[in-house]
């Protein structure tokens, strides 16, 4: 009996003790579902709170505020709130008792509730992770690099720090998510070796990861986009992950994809198409401003004028609820749309005018851009901005943000500029990029047009200004030592400044890296070239040697860029056949994965070099194929839609005339009467020059016919009749066609029906052609691929062809009347009785 007594008492203290050392305060937390509960522990138990108290009432509040939506956090409240202070206080206090994890987590936290950078507690927090850096789990060094990217401490040492342990560790990272989110916070520092070790380790994660899990996808893009690297095959790899999760993906998440899809230039018609439909099935439940925002701006650009019209009335109805950002986006993409809804253009305007002040100075640039180009009239709005502008401008010191303001102000009508503008661009243009000086060479140009005093003489601030962009360039030029950064400078780069100040030392450095060209950077440095319309054999011969040497290293997809200048440049080198043809086995296999605007597009370069791949002839003129480029011609932007529907149009003429054994029918009648009726009709002082020239040489006007539509739609500047005996024939019927004295053609009722007079024995049509400079690459009087395939379907068309050369006919040789005749009757007979 006193043996089980003593065992029930001990027992007893056992139990009691248990009930006593369980830990209250933590339990209290973990039934808390609101901020306020959080906060009422805390008050109550200041003095009991320990470092695992703190870590879970902070890591609560966080989450609470992460499952809300963005417009219903109170972050502001909760920063507020006497407790909160509380915990930061008690927080800064433990920092030396935290574990790795939790120091992380705490500082993840704190940042998230906007806790200031600068703040003591971010501050110590930081600094105590440094110093346990090396240990750190790659979870927690996750983390931790957003927590820095927060900060904007993406270039700093410890974020340097950072990239070393992951450049070491990488082999032993198999969690897609702490890698991509690690890739994304270093991105700025990483090398090209590590950029490539970083690519192979993220294509073997994509393999073994949930596909549900799109934000790793949504992040290896987002990588690829901020080192400015569109590696296809991983991005193919995503775009098809990406797919399978459209009908679980939001406005949002839709919106950025596509934003960091069209920055890489990565156009995907299985894309378009897919989130087309999905965000037309979000229409109706996109009704408040922050979801609504996001459709419209991802919609907008590629739906129906029907569904725009709906669209366009919801954002009436929604435009008073939108805060200043949301009506940014608005604009912006009602300017891409190019709206007239002058209803909706009010209310955004009168939503952005009292937001004025929340803006940023490169959202004041893109609001001034948006509304000037959707020529919105409201003087006393774009005085606010230009105001405004000058002012960031005039304390601004980042080349980008100088640059982007420089431009957008140069856009507004001012009859003199604040000197304080021309000092803050001439103190930055030393630090800008070769983009950002041609950029600023445009405003600049401007700024002299508009400046009162030009009439007389240049002003010399502005010659001063001008002096030292060309020496700022030559000198960027003559020092640059990679050619892949000297190639992303010049991506987008155009201009008379370029052309007249830069353009040959550019080629002097291009051709000094030639060793530099390899199979990486062929396809840039082949648009380049093709986009300043510049003839250099030198780099041509390379970019054709390296393409034979390595084209299975090249996407197949970049075999349209790497052809490119070879066709549109008219440009053979002496592996012209080896180059088409290795490019053309690259891309064969992989015909039905293009795009199909892409397809079309490199089908087109080919046949002006005049090559026509029979197995990519029959895909583009399937019915299946035509089918799906007409879906996905309704998703792309005005301009890309009417040069692909042109280009079409153009490759079915070619094969018509060239290949007839294909048995491709001519399907663009309709649509060439439709370009015809729109097309202004005008010809040139030059052209009416030579129509009344060529009337003389021939004995009438009534033996020439001007802009004559040829069958297939080509327009012959100028044709004529010559009999057996090279004689000039009449026709039997004025010419549907007269140039008026301003320069108009008129159009005769039967010019679109190819009426053709019938040729007697002998006789021979003569197409008579003046070529401008168009024709011809710009540093030579080498003529272009298109010219020359232009030539060769009138001939096949029955015509004899005469080209008159712009640099021939204006030359210092034929300035008379007579030797311009002359030289007309020598080129037609010459020609003709070859």
């Amino acid at each position: 009996m006193l043996r089980l007594r003593c065992v029930n008492s001990f027992l007893g203290r056992l139990l009691h003790g248990g009930a006593v050392n369980r830990d209250q305060v933590l339990e209290q937390l973990r039934v808390c579902s609101a901020e306020d509960q959080v906060f009422d522990v805390v008050g109550k138990n200041k003095a009991k709170l320990t470092v695992n108290h703190v870590s879970r009432a902070v890591g609560m509040l966080w989450q609470f505020q992460k499952e809300k939506p963005q417009m219903l956090r109170t972050v502001e409240l909760i920063k507020s709130h006497p407790q909160f202070l509380t915990l930061r206080v008690l927080a800064e206090n433990k920092i030396a008792l935290m574990d790795d994890f939790m120091l992380v987590d705490m500082l993840y936290s704190f940042l998230r509730l906007n806790v200031d950078p600068h703040d003591s507690l971010v501050q110590q927090l930081v600094s105590e992770a440094w110093l346990r850096i090396d240990r750190f789990p790659m979870a927690s060094l996750s983390k931790f690099s957003i927590c820095l990217s927060d900060q904007h401490l993406q270039h700093s040492p410890l974020m340097g720090h950072i990239t070393s342990i992951v450049d070491q560790r990488l082999s032993s990272i198999d969690d897609a998510r702490i890698l991509t989110t690690l890739m994304i916070s270093m991105s700025s520092l990483v090398s090209p070796r590590l950029r490539d070790a970083l690519i192979s380790r993220a294509d073997h994660l994509l393999d073994t990861m949930d596909p549900s899990n799109y934000n790793n996808l949504r992040r290896v893009v987002q990588f690829l986009r901020n080192i400015k690297h569109s590696y296809r095959p991983l991005l193919e790899k995503c775009n098809k992950i990406i797919l399978c999760n459209i009908p679980r993906l939001d406005a949002e998440n839709i919106s950025i994809i596509m934003g960091l899809y069209q920055s890489l230039q990565f156009n995907n018609c299985d894309f378009r198409l897919a989130v087309k439909q999905r965000l037309k099935e979000l229409i109706d439940s996109s009704t408040d401003p922050f979801s609504f925002t996001k459709l419209f701006v991802a919609l907008a650009p590629m739906a129906s004028q029907e569904i725009r019209d709906g669209l366009e009335n919801t954002a009436l109805l929604l435009a008073d609820e939108l805060n200043a950002h949301q009506a940014l986006a608005i604009a912006e993409a009602l300017e891409e749309i190019q709206s007239r809804n002058l209803s909706l253009l009010n209310k955004i305007a009168s939503v952005i005018q009292r937001n004025l002040h929340c803006y940023k100075p490169v959202e004041v640039a893109r609001i001034t851009q948006a509304l000037f180009l959707l020529q919105y009239q409201n003087p006393e709005l774009f005085t606010k901005l230009r105001n405004i502008l000058v002012n960031f401008l005039q304390r601004s010191f980042f080349p980008y943000e100088v640059t982007m303001l420089t431009r957008v102000l140069s856009m507004l009508p001012c009859p003199r500029l604040d000197e304080g503008v021309i000092s803050r661009v001439d103190a930055v243009v030393s630090q800008c990029n070769l983009n950002d000086l041609n950029t600023i060479s445009f405003a600049v140009a401007k700024w002299v047009r508009n400046d009162p005093s030009y009439r007389h003489n240049t002003p010399s601030k502005y010659v001063r200004l001008l002096q030292t962009l060309n020496r700022c360039g030559h000198e960027r030029l003559q020092t640059a030592d990679r050619l892949d950064l000297v190639l992303e400078e010049l991506k987008y780069i155009s201009g008379e400044w370029f052309e007249e100040m830069l353009l040959e030392e550019t080629m002097v450095t291009l051709k000094r890296m030639m060793d530099q060209i390899n199979w990486t950077n062929v396809p840039e440095l082949a648009l380049f070239l093709t986009r300043i319309n510049h003839l250099c054999p030198p780099l041509m011969d390379r970019i054709a040697s390296m393409a034979i040497k390595d084209i299975d290293k090249i996407h197949h997809s970049a075999t349209y860029a790497t052809l490119l200048p070879f066709s549109v440049l008219n440009y053979d080198p002496v592996q012209a056949d080896e180059l088409y043809n290795v490019c053309i086995q690259r891309f064969t296999p992989h015909i039905r994965s293009f795009d199909p605007h892409l397809l079309v597009l490199l089908a087109y370069t080919l046949a002006v070099a005049d090559c026509f791949p029979e197995e990519l002839v029959k895909e583009i003129f399937s019915i299946d194929f035509l089918g799906k480029l007409d879906a996905q011609l309704e998703t792309l932007p005005d301009n890309l839609n009417m040069r692909t529907r042109l280009r079409l149009m153009e490759l079915n003429r070619a094969v018509c005339l060239e290949c007839p054994e294909f048995q491709v029918p001519w399907f663009h009648e309709r649509y060439c009467q439709q370009l015809q009726k729109k097309g202004n009709g005008t010809v040139s002082p030059v052209q009416q020059q030579i129509h009344k020239m060529l009337g003389e040489v021939l004995g009438g006007i009534n033996c020439v016919r001007v802009a004559v539509v040829t069958p297939y739609f080509y327009t012959a500047d100028f044709e004529c009749i010559l009999d057996k005996d090279l004689q000039p024939l009449p026709y039997s019927e004025p010419s549907t066609l007269q140039i008026s004295d301003r320069g108009k053609v008129h159009w005769g009722t039967s010019s679109v029906e190819n009426i053709r007079d019938e040729l007697p024995p002998g006789a021979q049509r003569v197409a008579v052609d003046f070529l401008d400079s168009k024709s011809f690459c710009k540093n030579s009087h080498h003529m272009k691929g298109e010219a020359l395939m232009r030539k060769r379907h009138l001939e096949i068309l029955g015509y004899s062809v005469v080209q008159i050369p712009h640099f021939e006919w204006n030359s210092m040789e034929l300035s008379t009347p007579d030797a311009w005749k002359d030289y007309l009757k020598k080129n037609l007979f010459r020609e003709l009785s070859s």
